[in-house]
């Protein structure tokens, strides 16, 4: 049996409100979190992905309200991450509504942060969120809201978080991110193909052709995208009613 693919929106916030940017710059205000995941339960998506993107540490408790708010306009699972380091911040963040919890900066610092979460919770509530810059050749991965490069290949660290135990990887093309002009599918396609957890594709949503491309070419699992839905560009029943047609499969709301 074929898994469907899932189309998930995402709200990057600052804490309270969504906002969202080019490139991880340039960020302008999108909405309140609370009605916009209400809006997109309604319309089918099929998960949801809370990320607060300013320094988690200085907005804690203002991020763990805008979570509880959040689940409780969703019958559908939720991810919320953001300046995650330690069990306790993750089991925080669980309390407050999230169903999975994503990790970082603090996993490129310290990968053992990885297994300590996966064997608490299991891997099925972590996810590796990466954020790769094309260098080269190749992808590196970058920390900080993409404001710092690791070192690391893009690749190899997807490869190390899964046998840490991650259970899912949430992949942002830098290159990509709010241009609209299209996933990353190369990257997208090395990622899947190194990993035996399902990839989460991110970065250049637009038109539904781009996500029909990242399930086909790109092997991806799932694909996000913020701002085309929080600017009511593209309707979640239409894309995949788009998606459907063409043989992909994916959950219908009738």
């Amino acid at each position: 049996m074929t898994l469907a693919r899932r189309i998930i929106p995402c709200l990057d916030t600052d804490g309270a409100r969504v906002v969202k940017g080019v490139r991880f710059v340039n960020l302008r205000d999108a909405g309140d979190p609370a009605e916009l995941a209400a809006r997109y339960n309604r319309q089918g998506a099929d998960e949801l992905v809370v990320l607060d993107i300013a320094a988690s540490r200085d907005h804690r408790s203002t991020f763990l309200e805008t979570i509880c708010r959040v689940a409780e306009q969703l019958a559908i699972p939720l991810t919320a991450g953001g300046g995650i380091g330690t069990l306790e911040e993750g089991r925080a963040v669980l309390r407050a509504g999230a169903d999975k919890i994503t990790v970082n900066t603090a996993a490129v610092r310290r990968p053992e942060l990885i297994e300590e979460l996966s064997q608490e919770f299991g891997a099925q509530a972590v996810v590796l969120a990466m954020d790769a810059k094309r260098i080269g050749d190749g992808w590196e991965a970058y920390v900080r809201g993409g404001r710092e490069a690791t070192g690391r290949d893009a690749i190899a660290w997807g490869r190390e978080s899964v046998a840490r135990g991650a259970g899912e990887i949430l992949l942002t093309s830098m290159d990509r991110d709010g241009t609209r002009s299209g996933f990353d599918c190369e990257l997208t396609a090395a990622v899947s193909r190194a990993v035996s957890v399902p990839v989460i594709a991110s970065g250049g949503a637009d038109t539904p052709d781009h996500f029909l491309t990242v399930f086909t070419e790109g092997r991806a699992d799932a694909a996000l995208a913020a701002s085309i839905f929080h600017d009511n560009l593209r309707r979640l029943s239409e894309l995949k009613e788009f998606l459907a047609a063409r043989d992909v499969p994916v959950r219908l709301i009738r």
